[in-house]
């Protein structure tokens, strides 16, 4: 057998650095080359006279700086004559230096495998020797480069073996020349990045095998790569570059059907990841991956010519080549990882910013990586999951009576009926044809839960169960999510959360079917936590912060608008001691506002209704006289609450803080919150709006969180008085078993009760079905429920809509006629006509004396009547009820209200961290501050 022929070639660029290096050890090595050539491209550091030196200046070739890496090996090549058929050409970087028997070992496994036309080395990192940066090479259908390695994997031999890969670098890289001449070498398209993949793949194509062979290593700097030198073959951006050859290259090398699939793939994940680099704060970036995608997608010729170029065996090898690509199901963990990194603040950088894996600090560099127990595995082990768990399943049990109805309403909670699209026509008619008729705006929580049944597939009543019914497992989510950074103690925070959830407020409002304290319960602890942030964190994330509250709390007010006054205050309190924080707070506050000003400005004129929350104002609901014991534990009145020494408790363990000699701003702070949300809940209790007392649900949630973050606080205070042992001891431990109480009482009450109140997973329509086949020419069906009553037109009413407000000077008649028609007294049905009304329906039971009543009636015939309820036509002649005229100013408000919403979501959003994130000043520092701001002030 025949001595190979080896031709090395080194390729250098201004890295006279790490060059001097390479070729010692190119000089060294067991196996001498045969032939040597150097070529430098317009060096501008020495690298030129360090070739010359090593070389010889026979054997150097000067190209321009703007000469790629494939184009200098083929200046090289044509300059040198074969030398046989066994001729191997090897490929080094000026930055890659190959171990003493790199060249012996990849000939050696190039001898045992006669099919192997490229071998690549083992490429380690060059400061990190330890460190793995490359086993060969995969990529995906989407063009993402993966190694096959954990980031900062360090070499303990568990890779070591030669094996069939797709690509290995062109660090180190030896192919054979008769090969590379008939594939023809290097694309000079791509001057650098992905063209060693490209290689390889028209090599694999042609029938041949790629080897890497972990006997053999190199240490390599990717100095391109990680930018530690200027790159001036192209004046694209070294990220632009990269991810438009990895789009390329997948498109060029794929069979046809594989590539459309691709280009779908590609188009759609590079929409989704340039509007993640928007809301990141990452515009550069976004514009690489736009730039990139449009450079692919507008030259069609030249991917046509390059499909041309590679047809030759790429269907039949393409066989081979799909079992060496990345898996299917990587691309959602690549997704999943790019999101929780967007949610992390950290880059959500996929394919295009990183040639290889991420490189990390050197203070990290011999950390040991830790097993992977798996991805189930290790997010169901988790603490705060767990808790999630835990309370979706005392749901599921205490609400089992909701559950497998076909419509959820009662109580506060109008019957849910149609979809989204339905939703999005109410909020953004300008005139509801329902009732009477309206041309006011509606409710802005109709759009976020519009855009919540969106997400649930169009299934309004999807998002209104999770909102309600799942309000408990959310709010115990969002108490341990917003209070990691507040309550360090694990075991503390799920407390914390636990106790939270299962509040009166929460089981209370599930009951009576009151949706807007529902969100505003899950809610209130995210309003916790960013006040936090804005109070203690630096400038920038402080005012993101103030954005994203400001942005949570529009959303809280359009349910409850009681949450904006509440906070408001605490708002104002705040800016006044934190003296810095005053422009943050300023925003937060204003955001909500500006977001719902036409709305707001409705209650403007009627301020009481800021007591009331989105559905129904049902007297029903509320305690006309609610206790004193009930309002001290929290128990804001109304069906399906629990006894009051549920929450005894939580009461008594914030008690128990009292005594403490510590953290006496935190205990003050604390107790502070909680008495300002029991003294609004007094004021609101006792307030009268449309007949009926308000519910205080919404500023007892604020007291709940002012006490359970106040216990959770204190809560390390327990395990330093167990340690003293004693009286101490056995003092902390009735302490903590007087916490947990709470939770545990109130969840074992609600399971073992049930959800007791009107709510019911299978509501009736209120609208009877043959009023709803008879309306065909826009009548309307008055329908009478004790003594209340309501006109539909033609089917149930949607969420939001039975809150419009009527025309008083028609509520008037209305109201005069309805009274007439129940009394008895003649001529109301003409007036009820004159109004669009068609039809009388009442809903069961239905009296015997209003039917006697209604029987009477010669304007009225009766078209039905059983237990199911009662319904009555009127012969007078129906005046179809006119559309009122629409403000000018609606549609383009709609219009700014969606670019508000847009461009407050992208300030809110959190931005890349270029360091260390800065932890969040602890809340006893933020007391301490505050009473050292309070003192200054005096």
């Amino acid at each position: 057998m025949s001595r190979p022929y080896v031709t090395v070639i080194v390729v250098a660029h201004d890295g006279a650095r790490w060059l001097g290096e390479t070729l010692r050890a190119l000089v060294n090595q067991s196996r001498r080359p045969d032939r040597v050539a150097g070529v430098d491209n317009g060096s501008r550091d020495g690298s030129a006279d360090l070739l010359a030196q090593a070389f010889g200046r026979g054997n150097l070739i000067s190209l321009p700086r703007s000469t790629g890496f494939g184009e200098s090996v083929a200046e090289v090549l044509a300059k040198l004559p074969p030398a046989g058929s066994d001729e191997w050409i090897w490929l080094l970087h000026d930055d890659c230096a190959p171990d003493r028997r790199a060249l012996e070992v990849l000939l050696t496994a190039a001898a045992q495998d006669p099919k192997a036309a490229v071998l690549g080395p083992k490429l380690l990192d060059w400061l990190d020797r330890r460190r793995l940066l490359e086993l060969g090479v995969t990529v995906g259908r989407t063009g993402r480069r993966e190694t096959g390695l954990e980031p900062r994997e360090l070499d303990q031999g568990q890779h070591d073996g030669t094996r069939d890969v797709l690509s290995v670098s062109t660090a180190g890289m030896l192919i054979r020349r008769d090969v590379w001449e008939r594939v023809g070498g290097l694309d000079p398209f791509f001057p650098l990045f992905r063209d060693d993949l490209d290689l390889c793949w028209r090599v694999r194509n042609a029938g041949h095998k790629v080897l890497n062979v972990t006997s053999a290593v190199a240490w390599h700097a990717e100095a391109a790569a990680r930018r530690r030198r200027r790159i001036t073959v192209s004046g694209d951006h070294p990220r632009r570059l990269d991810r438009r050859n990895a789009i390329f290259v997948v498109m060029a090398n794929l069979p046809f059907g594989a590539m459309l699939w691709a280009l779908l793939r590609n188009v759609l994940g590079s929409a989704f990841r340039t509007a993640l680099f928007v809301v990141s704060k990452q515009p550069a970036n976004a514009l690489d991956e736009m730039v990139a995608m449009a450079s692919v997608l507008l030259h069609p010729f030249r991917l046509l010519r390059a499909r041309r170029a590679r047809r030759h065996g790429r269907k039949k090898g393409y066989i081979r080549i799909k079992r060496l690509m990345t898996p299917r199901g990587a691309a959602w963990r690549r997704l999943t990882d790019m999101v929780q990194s967007f949610l992390a603040g950290e880059a959500p950088v996929d394919s295009a910013g990183r040639h290889h894996h991420a490189t990390v600090s050197t203070e990290d560099e011999y950390e040991v990586v830790p097993a992977d127990t798996g991805a189930v595995k290790r997010f169901l082990s988790r603490p705060g999951v767990v808790l999630m768990l835990a309370l979706t399943a005392v749901a599921l049990v205490a609400e089992r009576s909701l559950l497998g109805g076909e419509r959820l309403g009662g109580g506060a909670l109008v019957p849910v009926t149609g979809g989204a699209g339905d939703l999005w026509a109410f909020y953004t008619e300008g005139f509801h044809d329902i009732g009477l008729g309206s041309n006011t705006w509606a409710p802005p929580y109709v759009a976020v839960l519009a855009a919540l049944s969106t997400l649930a597939f169009g299934k309004t009543w999807l998002a209104v169960s999770v909102l309600l019914l799942g309000s408990v497992p959310l709010a115990g989510a969002t108490a341990y999510l917003a209070t990691r950074h507040v309550i360090p103690a694990v075991p503390a925070r799920a407390w914390a959360a636990g106790t939270y959830a299962l509040l009166p407020v929460a089981t209370g409002a599930i009951a009576a079917g009151r949706l807007g304290t529902a969100v505003v319960f899950v809610l209130v602890p995210l309003y916790a936590s960013l006040g936090t942030v804005v109070l203690s964190g630096e400038r920038r994330r402080a005012r993101r912060a103030a954005w994203a509250l400001g942005l949570l709390l529009a959303v809280g007010t359009a349910f409850a608008p009681l949450v904006y006054p509440l906070f408001a205050v605490l708002g104002v309190l705040a800016a006044v001691a934190f003296r810095g924080v005053v422009t943050s707070m300023a925003i937060a506050l204003a955001v909500p506002p500006v977001l719902l000003f036409p709305w707001l400005a409705g209650l403007v004129t009627s301020p009481s209704k800021i007591l009331l929350e989105a559905g129904l104002h049902d007297p029903a609901l509320v305690d006309a006289a609610l206790a004193p014991e009930s309002l001290l534990a929290l128990s804001p009145g109304g069906p399906g609450l629990p006894p009051f020494w549920v929450t005894g408790g939580l009461v008594a363990a914030a008690l128990a803080a009292l005594l403490m000699r510590r953290q006496r701003m935190i205990v003050a702070i604390g107790w502070g919150i909680t008495l300002y949300g029991v003294l609004a809940a007094i004021l609101v209790s006792r307030v009268t709006v449309e007949g009926a007392r308000a519910w205080p649900g919404v500023p007892l949630a604020f007291a709940g969180t002012g006490l359970v973050v106040l216990v959770g606080l204190t809560a390390h205070r327990l395990a330093e008085l167990r340690a003293g042992g004693g009286l101490r001891r056995l003092g902390a431990m009735v302490v903590a078993a007087v916490a947990f109480s709470t939770p545990l009482l109130a969840a074992g009450y609600w399971v073992a009760t049930g959800v007791r109140g009107p709510l019911v997973g299978d509501a009736p329509d209120v609208l009877p079905v043959l009023a709803a086949a008879r309306t065909t020419q826009g009548e309307r069906t008055l329908v009478i429920k004790g003594s209340s009553f309501t006109v539909l037109h033609g089917r149930t009413p949607l969420i939001g809509e039975s809150e419009l407000p009527i025309v008083s000077e028609a509520s008037t008649r209305l109201g005069t006629a309805v009274q007439g028609l129940v009394g008895g007294r003649g001529g109301d049905a003409a007036t009820l006509g004159k109004l669009g009304v068609g039809m009388v329906a009442v809903a069961p039971p239905v009296p015997a004396e209003l039917a006697r009543t209604l029987d009477s009636q010669p304007s009225l015939a009766r078209m039905s009547l059983s237990e199911s309820g009662g319904l009555w036509q009127l012969a007078e002649p129906i005046v179809r009820v006119p559309a009122q005229p629409v403000s000018a100013l609606h549609t383009p408000w709609l219009w700014t209200q969606a670019v508000l919403v847009l461009v407050i979501a992208v300030l809110a959003a959190p931005g890349r961290r270029e360091s260390a994130p800065e932890a969040v000043e602890p809340p006893a520092a933020v007391a301490a501050r505050m009473a050292v701001n309070v003192a200054g002030g005096r």
